[in-house]
């Protein structure tokens, strides 16, 4: 005999499914937090238990943190994007900047062969982006700008596997970056990034391995620097 009923057991798969969607989109942010648990029983129009059944289902996967009298938090955008974390979340900044720069130096070097124009026209309003958001001196909005670019570079390299996994590392680094400029984003730590995407639309794959292999290291030899 089943322990619940198949309808039940199916309608809180529809809101897991509908809260996993709200953060994938994006529509609720990594860092943010979530609607509290009556505000979703209003809007989804479930009982109170469906609703705590998917959130706690969600934190379980990795996907929300649940801050008792604080409330609930988006955490990471996946699964494994929650895994990596809970796994590396305490790690050497330095191991994690190695990774980046592997990871990246790589993806800079394939972008170089692979790139299309769509991709050179995306990389450079990124670039805009991100030097807008650095001039505007929030802090959050250049983490954010900053790591859509470079994940942006990971994508022009046209390999699958390397952007999906750059992709759940995202929490991570954005998380490193984060820490690294602290509050205050400093003019004498500001990094252009216009070389590696000149070189990548040049077809010049050691010059854009060359500078991507960099700049993670650029953060760590300086306090308080202004990464990516």
């Amino acid at each position: 005999m089943a322990l619940s009923s198949p309808r039940r057991s199916a309608l809180s798969d529809q809101v897991i499914a509908q809260l996993r969607n709200q953060i994938t989109s994006g529509e609720w942010p990594v860092g943010s937090r979530i609607p509290t648990e009556p505000e979703l029983v209003e809007q989804l129009g479930v009982a109170r238990n469906t609703v705590r059944e998917a959130v706690r289902a969600l934190a379980h996967n990795g996907l929300l943190d649940i801050r008792q009298g604080s409330g609930t938090y988006v955490l990471a955008t996946s699964e494994l994007a929650g895994v990596m974390h809970r796994r590396f979340a305490d790690a050497d900044p330095r191991h994690i900047a190695e990774l980046r720069s592997t990871m990246e130096s790589s993806a800079a070097r394939l972008a170089a062969e692979r790139r299309t124009e769509r991709d050179l026209r995306q990389l450079d309003a990124l670039l805009a982006r991100r030097e807008e958001a650095w001039a505007s001196g929030v802090a959050e909005a250049f983490v954010a700008a900053d790591a859509t670019f470079h994940l942006a570079v990971v994508a022009a390299s046209h390999n699958e596997v390397l952007t999906g996994l750059y992709a759940d590392l995202g929490d991570l680094l954005r998380d490193w970056l984060r820490e690294d400029i602290g509050q205050d984003l400093r003019p004498e730590h500001h990094m252009d990034h216009a070389r590696m995407v000149e070189a990548i639309r040049a077809g010049d794959g050691d010059a854009a391995a060359s500078e991507a292999a960099g700049y993670p290291f650029m953060c760590l030899r300086r306090p308080a620097a202004a990464g990516g």
